[in-house]
């Protein structure tokens, strides 16, 4: 799900929040590498696999890189800090509280400095991170005198041009990690490659040493540095779910369990219109469209209405296909709901014209692949057998109870 939220310069800065179906795990705060973007592929597939794994995943664009706005030239490694803690209050105030933060590269420096605004963070997990944030200063270190006497160069990062000002080499000089690191009182989880060619990997043992206890360090092999390689990536995603397993809270739904008959609806306390739906095996979420103040993070109650009576019909054509020796091909039944006044309904009798009022209409598409048109006839009888057909034909009684 595609957001967009005020970053600390005022510019809007693009947000995606990934969900599991299932109450996460916990909430994870994702800080990408020093001129990438969310989609770089060690942030997709990161928060791809730990989204399969349970958690759920908020990534985004620090200013003017990426999906954001603003102007990256303006921006500086502090400015990047109140970034992501503009992310973090977006999260805290909308969805949940964050329970992991993730920063990868100067990332990793950034979720170091920006910890003390997450007042509910349970760890801290940084990969291939600079013990100092004036590490970077390498990528660009043929340019230092000019921008020191012009004030500003453009130099080439990963291939593509960006304007560094002589502000931003002022703010990596002020930037003192080790502080951080010294007052860091949550658990703290140093991922990085022994072979890593842009941070090297004593950075890691620094970051390592300086840090107090709980704090682990795990080795990503033979990684590159933007961990190109997903299995690189997956790795990195199912340690970091393994290891935060330690500190955080098992989620009620999982002590809840599943319904033995029925469906159980619950809101998740995310956004306005949330809730999560169990099944007797499943689970997914529930939701409005943005437009009404929803999270459009799932289905609408009409739309899942829509898909029982849909699903019901295709799955009713293709018993009845297989029963009679039909040689039906790939079925799709598309729906679609409305309320209109009966006198407007083309489809309705003249006994629900003449009575007024509104109706409720769904209109109901098939389409079957290879389909004879002599079996046209045959398919709109077998669709009106489909059970839920049935049921939203007929006279339909709701028994509800409030219980303690």
């Amino acid at each position: 799900m595609k957001v967009m939220f005020k970053g600390a310069s005022g510019a809007e800065l693009a947000g995606r929040l990934d969900s599991p179906a299932d109450e996460p795990k916990g909430m994870v705060v994702f800080a990408h590498c020093f001129t990438c973007s969310k989609e770089l592929v060690a942030v997709r597939e990161i928060s791809k696999s730990l989204v399969e794994l349970g958690f759920a995943v908020f990534s985004f664009d620090f200013t003017g890189l990426g999906s954001s706005d603003g102007d990256f030239a303006n921006t500086n490694f502090s400015s990047n800090v109140e970034d992501l803690r503009a992310a973090i209050e977006f999260v805290e105030a909308n969805y949940q509280t964050v329970d992991l933060l993730v920063g990868h590269s100067l990332g990793g420096a950034a979720v170091l400095y920006a910890q003390d605004a997450c007042t509910h963070v349970k760890g801290i997990v940084t990969i291939g991170a600079p013990a100092e944030a004036s590490h970077v200063e390498h990528l660009f270190s043929e340019s230092l005198d000019e921008i020191e006497q012009k004030g500003s160069a453009t130099v080439s990062i990963g291939g593509r041009p960006f304007e560094i000002k002589k502000q931003f080499i002022d703010d990596l000089a002020a930037v003192t990690i080790a502080d951080k690191l010294s007052s860091l009182e949550v658990a703290l989880l140093v991922m990085h490659s022994p072979v890593d060619q842009v941070v090297g990997v004593e950075n890691a043992r620094d970051i390592f040493q300086q840090a107090k206890h709980p704090k682990s360090f795990v080795s990503l092999d033979d990684a590159d540095h933007l961990l190109l390689d997903r299995s690189h990536a997956r790795y990195a995603a199912h340690v970091i779910a393994a290891w935060s397993s330690r500190y955080l809270a098992e989620p009620s739904a999982v002590a809840d369990g599943y319904p033995t008959e029925g469906v159980i609806v619950a809101e998740t306390g995310n956004g306005k219109f949330q809730n999560r739906v169990k099944t007797v095996s499943n689970t997914f979420l529930m939701d409005e469209p943005t437009s009404v103040g929803g999270l459009d993070s799932g289905p609408t109650p009409y739309d899942l209405l829509g898909a029982a009576l849909g699903g019901c019909t295709a799955m009713t054509l293709r018993l009845y296909s297989d029963h009679k020796g039909y040689d039906y091909g790939k079925i799709s039944v598309g729906v679609t709901h409305d309320k209109v006044h009966a006198a407007d309904c083309a489809d309705c009798s003249d006994e629900t014209k003449q009575a007024g009022g509104s109706i409720e209409v769904f209109r109901r598409e098939i389409s079957i692949e290879g389909l004879p048109s002599d079996q046209i006839d045959n398919v709109l009888r077998l669709a009106d057998k489909c059970p839920v057909h049935k049921t939203l034909h007929s006279e339909v009684h709701i028994s509800t109870e409030v219980k303690d």
